[in-house]
């Protein structure tokens, strides 16, 4: 019989636990009022332009085990959600050689009403909701002479919710990501 992963707690959503990795975006408190995260796409990489697109997400159960990560180096990538009840948010940092350091690994649930902006290059697991299919808006700079999509097989990790019974535990990686 083999070992679980080791696991990776999820927590409430935490600005500034995630401040590191990016920005949550939440709506304004006061009615007619907005909330600016514009900053968050400054400077643009040279040489590309934002891309804009909406993603369809089937849903996954707790616990998860999460065997990929994507980080983008040069952009940052926006997630808004249209359509979620709940969803997964995974961020690690780079160790010294630039690799996924899943020691250091911090995991959300998030509600369908706060986005994620994850500033460039943060490893993060791809979009993934939980209870039903989910849809995102997407948006990041795409195209110019620099690779932006980076991929990476991680050793399995389980995103656990002490809070809730667990269910029949799924894998992904981050081929579900876009």
């Amino acid at each position: 019989m083999s070992a679980d992963p080791p696991a990776i707690r999820l927590g409430a959503p935490d600005p500034a636990a995630f401040a590191p990795y990016g920005r949550l975006v939440h709506p304004p408190e006061v009615p007619g009022r907005r909330a600016f995260y514009s900053d968050t796409l400054q400077p643009p990489p040279p040489g590309t332009a934002p891309v804009l697109h909406v993603n369809h997400v089937l849903p996954c159960e707790l616990p998860l085990t999460v065997t990929g990560l994507e980080r983008h180096p040069h952009a940052a990538q926006v997630f808004i959600p249209l359509d979620v009840t709940r969803y997964l948010v995974l961020v690690a940092p780079s160790d010294a050689a630039g690799e996924p350091d899943m020691a250091d690994a911090l995991a959300f649930i998030l509600p369908g009403t706060v986005g994620v902006i994850y500033a460039p290059d943060v490893w993060h697991m791809g979009a993934t909701v939980l209870d039903r299919p989910g849809a995102f808006t997407v948006l990041m700079h795409r195209g110019g002479a620099l690779e932006d999509d980076v991929f990476r097989t991680i050793a399995p990790v389980r995103l656990i919710d002490s809070r809730a019974a667990h269910s029949r535990p799924e894998t992904i990686s981050t081929e579900v990501s876009e």
